[in-house]
């Protein structure tokens, strides 16, 4: 995947927080840098916050922004400003595809007659405070249904190919980010609602708001490559079966049963299952990747969930 050089980048919907919070490391990221990973990585809260979905409030007392502190967009805004900076920066390449992930959705929503709200995301380093509460680091991305902003420590994706074994790449990082947005389209739509809190298990609410999200950020993948931005042309470009295959890959890593199985204690519990297994993540995405229609992913009323 790589970014039309000369797009107009939009870092407006973007607060970065990097560096303003307790042992902020500050600075931008560069693709393919050494980067500092995240240590310590809670499994509870991977289980109940990888993909943030809105059943599962945040806990509190975590290690998070100080009172007060706001965001600093001066560096952000003067560094993203092409699609060029996009390809060459990690903050850049994710402002581009909250771009294209923002275009997307206007235009779907205004095609069933409705009108979309942009959220925004923030950028973060160490922890955070939320609508949902205080979170550090080791939460993963979150999407804050309070205040309907999307949450990203970018060291996550580092650990998510050192830890995890993912194998990583732009694409796969776009998948991540893609899956955050499915919940703000889902919390706009109202199909948050038909969550209960702290429900889990192989066929729950909970998992199927997962899979939701995993699927509308296949659709997305799908049209992306010919989804204009503020340019009048697609930010996105060359999506190639290797970019897709890199998405899934990630999907599989951040199944409930693999994180059980390969970070937690070795024991596969399916009723603490609130993301969905691994098979069911790359089912689901894979759906609305080869569909690229929206209708298809209605996990809810549906027997299968694969």
């Amino acid at each position: 995947m790589r970014f039309d050089e000369g797009a107009d980048l939009d870092t407006s919907q973007v607060d970065d927080q990097r560096g303003r919070g307790s042992g902020g490391i500050g600075g931008r990221v560069a693709v393919g840098s050494g980067g500092v990973g995240i240590i310590g990585l809670l499994l509870y809260l991977l289980l109940s916050q990888l993909g943030g979905g809105p059943a599962s409030p945040l806990p509190n007392g975590l290690p998070g922004l100080g009172a007060g502190q706001s965001a600093d967009n001066t560096q952000i805004s003067e560094s993203c400003q092409h699609g060029r900076d996009a390809n060459t920066a990690l903050d850049c390449e994710v402002v581009a595809v909250v771009n294209s992930l923002d275009a997307y959705w206007t235009d779907a929503f205004a095609h069933s007659g409705r009108t979309y709200r942009k959220p925004r995301i923030t950028f973060f380093n160490g922890g955070v405070n939320s609508g949902c509460g205080s979170a550090s680091s080791e939460a993963g991305p979150f999407y804050c249904p309070a205040d309907r902003e999307s949450y990203v420590d970018l060291h996550f994706f580092q650990e998510l190919e050192q830890r995890f074994g993912a194998k990583g790449g732009p694409f796969a990082r776009a998948y991540v980010i893609a899956h955050e947005y499915g919940h703000h389209v889902q919390s706009l739509l109202g199909t948050s609602r038909r969550v209960q809190a702290g429900d889990s298990g192989p066929t729950s609410g909970s998992v199927r708001l997962e899979l939701q999200a995993d699927c509308y950020a296949g659709v997305w993948a799908k049209n992306a490559s010919t989804t204009a931005g503020s340019s009048g042309r697609p930010l996105i470009t060359d999506v190639t079966d290797a970019d897709v295959s890199a998405a899934l890959d990630t999907a599989s890593r951040i199944g409930d049963d693999y994180i059980q199985s390969n970070l937690g204690g070795g024991r596969v519990n399916e009723s603490e299952f609130t993301h969905g297994t691994s098979a069911q993540r790359q089912k689901w995405y894979l759906t609305g990747y080869q569909s690229g229609d929206l209708t298809s992913c209605n996990t809810f009323d549906t027997g299968d969930l694969g």
